[in-house]
């Protein structure tokens, strides 16, 4: 997972490692105009079109232990209320993992570890959010004013779905290899997804989520991927039927993915970069979580669970 932080006056995005100078020996309110954003992908993976147009951690151990204190927060039938753990354990046939249910309170100890007040999600994951910012408002009701209640920023690019079942979330682990563009896959590997992505028997280029949910799913990633208008992509694909389109639309996420693959290969070149640069993020994200969860432990021990 990867934690940005924006400067107001810069207007930038940059991962934890580059967030703040000097020391953060207390964990004092944020009452500056900082803002601290939180972006979080699963570690785990090969990260693919839908991270890139969502929002692209270093683990330490604070995380696991706010999630522990978060835990006892929550009431089970809240976390089982979730509709992601419905539908998963539904799809898995009623045999959802503990990990899995509590899964979410992990998410929730990631955003507020760090203090961050605006989390860029997109509309799967905004039930999620309320359990943050519940706990957030829970936390601070029974311990005075510490979290603050961090607000939800709806990405343009909601939900990237699959291509091969536009009803579903694009995956990293979805079984079928031509569901998912990843961003390290070949010019080729790409072409013959969008090639073979589930579209209908209409040739035209509509947006219509409802009725042409695979067309449509087409038409978003492009104006994603161009910065255009869902409107002006529909405009300037008109008279192009679906199949030189999904060739169309590959060629764009080719071009902008090229800058990205470029700079992997490169960074391959150099490991001792990387785990330099890994062995940094790792002491920033300590730097900023260990205050942190001590004074989370230090209120705690006063007041109880």
């Amino acid at each position: 997972m990867a934690l940005h932080s924006m400067r107001k006056a810069r207007g930038c995005w940059r991962f934890i490692r580059a967030l703040h100078k000097g020391s953060a020996a207390a964990p004092a309110p944020q009452k500056d105009s900082k803002k601290r954003i939180f972006s979080g992908i699963q570690p785990t993976g090969i990260l693919h079109l839908g991270n890139y147009l969502g929002a692209i951690e270093n683990w330490v151990s604070e995380h696991t232990q706010l999630s522990w204190i978060l835990s006892c927060m929550v009431r089970l039938p809240r976390l089982q209320h979730l509709h992601q753990w419905k539908a998963k354990t539904t799809k898995q046939k009623h045999d959802g993992t503990g990990g899995l249910l509590t899964y979410p309170v992990l998410q929730a100890a990631d955003i507020l570890l760090y203090k961050s007040t605006h989390v860029p999600v997109g509309e799967d994951q905004v039930q999620h959010m309320e359990l943050v910012q519940d706990l957030a408002e829970g936390f601070n009701k029974k311990y005075g004013e510490f979290f603050p209640v961090p607000k939800s920023v709806l990405t343009s690019m909601k939900k990237v779905k699959s291509l091969r079942d536009p009803s579903a979330k694009m995956s990293k682990s979805d079984p079928d290899k031509l569901a998912t563009v990843r961003i390290t896959d070949s010019p080729e590997e790409i072409v013959q997804k969008f090639r073979k992505a589930v579209t209908d028997f209409t040739s035209e280029v509509t947006y219509d989520p409802a009725g042409r949910a695979g067309v449509s799913n087409m038409v978003a990633v492009h104006a994603a991927v161009t910065g255009l208008s869902v409107e002006e992509v529909v405009r300037r694909s008109a008279g192009m039927d679906t199949a030189h389109y999904k060739l169309a639309v590959a060629d764009a996420v080719i071009e902008k993915f090229a800058p990205i693959k470029r700079e992997i290969e490169k960074l391959k070149l150099d490991k001792d970069h990387l785990e330099k640069v890994l062995q940094i993020g790792s002491a920033k994200a300590k730097e900023l979580a260990y205050p942190v969860c001590q004074e989370v432990k230090k209120l705690e021990t006063l007041k109880g669970l």
